[in-house]
């Protein structure tokens, strides 16, 4: 185990039990074209030597859909479940049904709406001279994105998006709000719930979507899951952003009961997602929350948002 600062204050058996069972709905494990610490088969056997119970990868280029299912198969006897879904960027064709139906006949259990290609994202990084600090770039230069939007000149959702949101009711997986930008999510969300869509997610709900306080309460009151990345809370990780009492302040924000905390790690030079989250269970336990608590937010409410039954991955 690697121990830090903060959790060498805390029983490092609590710590580890409460370590039993996590979902890690943010996983960036490689292969990838950008640098990454762990490949997906790695940090399987990390997560397994902790009792995790599942993860999901994510890479922003492609579906890890067709890896997982492989991996489920050959590496059953580890109990961790591995999923991924569809991210929808200009490598799979953008805001593309065919590549969502695709995801879907393949397994995936979740749809990001545009990331890197996202207008939004490419907004912050055109505004930002230090973005490229902020944010993990890919080992050699890439085509120049072309930027993405679920809406039309209007303000209107696109038909096509309309079309992938059906989509994701129909398989009855989750839809998330990827990079989009709070003013997108909002007329998303409203569709989602119209057309039927029981699993929403916001992933960083405070980096790059710019949601305020008021604006996550308004999000969960309405169905939705915050996730919050553990890389951005930990003393040492590259993209460090906040202090213990910011998160404490969103997790009070969008209530416990629809807080996740997912490692969004997985990059060089950055901890394990395992060790990200043994460091955010002892954060949390810092401000005071119950192990009751701190368990929905590592585990049980990603079940609950995903839909899973570990109980069929264990012995």
């Amino acid at each position: 185990m690697t121990q830090t600062a903060t959790s060498a204050s805390h029983d490092p058996a609590l710590i580890e039990s409460l370590l039993e069972g996590a979902i890690d709905l943010h996983c960036h494990s490689g292969p990838s074209v950008m640098d990454r610490r762990i490949d997906h088969i790695e940090v399987l056997l990390e997560a397994a030597g902790a009792g995790m119970g599942a993860l999901l990868i994510k890479d922003h280029y492609y579906s890890a859909a067709p890896i997982t299912e492989l991996l489920n198969k050959h590496f059953a006897k580890l109990n961790v479940m591995l999923l991924s879904g569809v991210p929808l960027n200009n490598t799979v064709g953008g805001l593309n049904h065919y590549a969502v139906d695709h995801g879907i006949k393949l397994g995936a259990r979740l749809v990001w709406m545009p990331t890197f290609s996202a207008k939004n994202h490419i907004d912050h990084h055109n505004k930002d001279k230090d973005f490229d600090k902020k944010f993990p770039t890919t080992k050699e230069k890439m085509l120049a994105p072309t930027p993405l939007t679920v809406l039309d000149e209007g303000g209107s959702l696109t038909d096509e998006v309309k079309f992938i949101v059906d989509l994701i009711a129909e398989a009855d997986i989750v839809l998330s709000a990827g990079h989009l930008h709070m003013s997108e999510i909002w007329p998303l969300f409203e569709y989602a719930h119209q057309a039927g869509v029981k699993r929403l997610l916001v992933n960083h709900p405070s980096y790059l979507i710019d949601a305020t306080l008021e604006e996550m309460s308004a999000l969960t009151a309405m169905g939705a899951y915050l996730e919050h990345s553990m890389c951005m809370f930990i003393p040492g990780s590259k993209f460090h952003f906040y202090v213990p009492q910011e998160l404490d302040a969103m997790i009070k924000a969008g209530g416990v009961d629809k807080t996740i905390l997912g490692s969004d790690l997985g990059q060089v030079g950055n901890p394990t997602p395992v060790e990200g989250f043994r460091h955010v269970i002892a954060t949390c336990l810092d401000l005071g929350y119950t192990t009751e608590e701190i368990r929905g937010m590592v585990s049980l409410n990603a079940q609950k948002l995903l839909g899973l039954d570990l109980s069929l991955t264990q012995k």
